[in-house]
């Protein structure tokens, strides 16, 4: 190199904010739920993400899973390394999950959606329970619904199921790794939660409430995780 040569500019670090970690940590939910990474491998990327302090640091947690992908195309144009050079999502932090346009599919954190709500009376329906959603309160006579919770959980999760039944009840269907705490009041009544169902709470934590008379609620593994799972 000659005297006249320029010097390159060092590398531009930009600090990562609460919100860049936690939009981080909900590609590792995500990726967890679809069978991506067993609980110790989330529990180590946590950590990661957890102590970092720059953008770039929270780019290795996420870079070998799809749920990441266009979470590190945002990191990345900020850093002036993606496609799109410096500056393309605006200077300092990463994207809110929630305002990417329409077909962009980026994980929701779970806890701050609507409430799921549904009255059964006599019949019953089956009901996606969507991630971010908090509680599911129903009302169950002679009848209930079905309830899929799968796409909901994921480390961390807390989700309520808080239901009032006569003679009827929800069936309620959850991934692996799901802690089920049992907080109802039943009068010849009770709950049958299977053993498969029973988790560590790794994948997050189901709470049952409510009243039940002459009822009850049935706690099984989601047979659609359960096949995802078989097959990986």
């Amino acid at each position: 190199m000659t005297p006249d040569s320029p010097i390159e500019p060092a590398p531009r670090r930009i600090r990562a904010g609460d919100q860049d970690r936690d939009a981080v940590l909900d590609v590792l939910a995500a990726a967890h739920a679809s069978g991506r990474l067993d609980p110790l491998e989330v529990d180590e990327r946590q950590t990661v993400v957890v102590g970092s302090k720059f953008l770039d640091e929270l780019l290795e947690p996420i870079a070998d899973l799809p749920e990441g992908a266009e979470l590190t195309l945002r990191i990345q144009r900020q850093l002036g390394t993606g496609p799109d050079g410096p500056g393309a999502s605006g200077a300092g932090t990463i994207v809110p999950a929630r305002t990417s346009g329409a077909g962009e599919v980026v994980p929701a954190r779970a806890g701050f959606g609507p409430e799921e709500n549904s009255v059964a009376i006599l019949s019953g329906r089956e009901i996606e329970v969507a991630p971010g959603t908090p509680a599911v309160r129903s009302c169950c006579v002679m009848g209930g619904d079905d309830l899929y919770l799968t796409d909901a959980f994921g480390p961390g999760v807390e989700i309520t199921v808080d239901c009032y039944a006569l003679m009827g009840g929800n069936t309620i269907y959850v991934p692996g790794g799901v802690r089920i705490i049992d907080r109802t009041v039943n009068v010849l009544a009770g709950n049958d939660i299977k053993k498969g169902a029973r988790g560590d709470g790794s994948n997050g934590t189901l709470v049952l409430t409510g009243f039940s008379l002459m009822a009850g609620h049935d706690v099984k593994i989601d047979p659609g995780w359960a096949r995802a799972i078989s097959r990986s």
